[in-house]
């Protein structure tokens, strides 16, 4: 998945083309003669699944809580991920031990109604969901297994993470990408949306529908490649609202912008679980 170039698979305009008809059948659940249709959730992890930047919040184990000026300066636009080690490595000779890190993390506020709506959309059936994010995979697992809702998303795609022996934070790249100028040099969102639903088509799971949740300036590419079939949730008054207020033509996907998880479950359970299920 990290190596190959980006794949246009899902940028029609029609929801359903003629070979995903034909395969239609294999992507369905079928229960008592009934159809259950499936729809793909995507999820950004900062500021959108929890109420902080994961990265940002940590660096108050600094000490007096603040990155000194030559870690400050490490910062690129384009290498978070770089600054990030060099943070990880200042907090680990700072004596910084990963139990603090773990439960800093902790402390985190999720946003409202985001664990009902993850709850909601596993009862509802025929949801599949899934996080792209920029952050990190120790961030990630831990503070979802922590609130006991890491069994209701799929799979997770982010930056690889791990403690080393000595209990440094080890931290490195999703992938290198040089074909998207709309995302970071580590992360190409709408790259990994659409491979993993073209692994998932040749796995026999075709999606009715995909809808995006996000609140970032790169969660606007995985944006831009949604059907008009599709669903973006993008969080009221925050960068990826902005982005897309500017030019609405610019998108295919029908527009719900959101403050809580309700707002989004309030959409998802209308549009795709009414209709859901067909003879």
């Amino acid at each position: 998945m990290e190596d190959g170039s980006p794949r246009q698979t899902v940028g029609s305009d029609t929801c359903l083309t003629l070979r995903q008809r034909k395969s239609e059948e294999a992507s369905k659940t079928v229960s008592c003669g009934k159809v259950v249709r499936k729809h793909l959730i995507v999820f950004d992890f900062d500021h959108t699944i929890i109420d902080a930047n994961s990265d940002v919040y940590i660096q108050k184990l600094a000490p007096n809580g603040e990155l000194p000026p030559e870690i400050k300066e490490r910062y690129t636009p384009n290498g978070w991920t770089p600054f990030m080690r060099a943070v990880f490595l200042f907090l680990y000779d700072s004596h910084v031990q990963p139990d603090d890190i773990l439960d800093c993390l902790l402390e985190i506020k999720f946003v409202d109604g985001i664990i009902d709506l993850l709850k909601q959309l596993h009862k509802a059936g025929g949801f599949e969901v899934i996080i792209i994010s920029d952050s990190n995979s120790v961030f990630i697992e831990h503070i979802m297994q922590a609130s006991g809702v890491r069994p209701l998303v799929h799979e997770i795609f982010t930056n690889y993470a791990h403690f080393d022996a000595n209990g440094c934070l080890q931290i490195s790249e999703y992938h290198m990408q040089n074909w998207c100028k709309l995302s970071s040099v580590n992360l190409c969102k709408g790259s990994v949306m659409e491979e993993y639903l073209d692994r998932r088509r040749k796995q026999g799971v075709n999606f009715d529908t995909v809808s995006y949740v996000g609140d970032g300036n790169n969660d606007l590419c995985p944006c831009l490649r949604l059907r008009s079939c599709d669903l973006i949730f993008p969080r009221a008054d925050y960068p990826l609202a902005k982005q897309l207020a500017k030019d609405p033509e610019q998108t295919k996907a029908k527009l719900h912008p959101w403050r809580t998880g309700l707002d989004i479950a309030s959409v998802l359970l209308k549009n795709c679980v009414v209709n859901n299920v067909t003879e």
